[in-house]
């Protein structure tokens, strides 16, 4: 059903008359009564003062003065009505909202959203990034990815990214500090710590160096950097600041380009990642973003 236009008075009124040439046929299209539109007219030539129909024995015709003023009208009407149908049409495009943390969604996320937008162009995307995100799924239609334990999830969680970890720093760090070659060499440079509640839901640089049975001294630590948000972390350490862990999944593009080295082994939680928590209610454009995502982390 055609959306209602947007009421114009007089304007649309004499517009239509001009393309029907007939107060009747004019009437008709609009929902009007004949004598509605005269009287329309009537005013609007007492209004301006000049005559602005010719009444004919069939239909009207527009006088000199009346098609000057049909060809501002005309364009009036039609830019008007074309704007109303782009502010509806902007109104109705569907918009998926995705919660998640700020290092999933500035990292892995939005390097990714050309990609989306390239798939969907007629579906708004809304990021909700928060320090700490619900590991609940939604009753309203959102989607998240949410970092966490396989235990801390229902079933319907699916693992996005396996918790992989390898400390990570600049090729210029290296130089500058010497070869970090052992576990022991990390224990005793500067480090740049990821702020989190105790006990660390991911690995922390504690955790990290004790799988290798080291611990740093009380000296150690000290000009160590810590923040708050994980992206600050991944910029410090790109600024040659010191040693940081990297979550694989969110620093690969910046290893494949060579701003940021591996410096140190590999250590791996598979029951620990980012999940995906569909909503308890689905719909088609949370299963749009929800297969899109799995996608672009190599599930099938």
């Amino acid at each position: 059903m055609e959306r209602r236009r947007v009421e114009l008075g007089w304007m649309r009124i004499f517009a239509e008359i001009g393309k029907t040439g007939s107060l009747s046929a004019a009437a008709s299209a609009l929902g009007l009564t004949q004598p509605a539109v005269s009287y329309q007219i009537r005013r609007l030539e007492e209004q301006l003062g000049v005559s602005l129909l010719k009444r004919q024995h069939r239909g009207v015709e527009l006088t000199a003065e009346g098609q000057r003023l049909l060809d501002v009208v005309a364009k009036s009407v039609g830019e008007i009505d074309e704007l109303a149908r782009r502010f509806r049409t902007e109104t109705d495009r569907p918009t998926i909202r995705l919660r998640t943390d700020f290092a999933f969604s500035s990292l892995w996320l939005i390097p990714r959203m050309h990609a989306f937008r390239t798939l969907y162009p007629d579906v708004d995307i809304q990021i909700v990034a928060t320090q700490r995100t619900e590991k609940g799924r939604s009753d309203d239609g959102d989607v998240a990815v949410v970092f966490g334990r396989r235990s801390e999830f229902d079933r319907g969680a699916v693992l996005l990214l396996p918790e992989k970890v390898a400390p990570v720093c600049t090729q210029g760090f290296l130089d500058r500090y010497g070869s970090l070659s052992t576990p022991d060499d990390l224990a005793k440079t500067r480090l740049i710590h990821l702020d989190t509640e105790e006990p660390s839901p991911w690995f922390d640089w504690r955790h990290y160096l004790a799988e290798f049975g080291v611990r740093r001294d009380g000296q150690a630590g000290q000009g160590d950097l810590s923040f708050n948000t994980y992206s600050l972390v991944v910029q410090a350490a790109i600024g040659e600041q010191g040693v940081a862990i990297g979550w694989m999944g969110l620093v690969d593009s910046l290893l494949e380009t060579g701003m940021l080295k591996t410096a140190g082994a590999t250590l791996e939680a598979p029951d620990r990642g980012y999940w995906l928590l569909p909503p308890r209610t689905r719909d088609a454009q949370s299963d749009l973003l929800a297969a899109w995502l799995m996608a672009e982390a190599g599930i099938n």
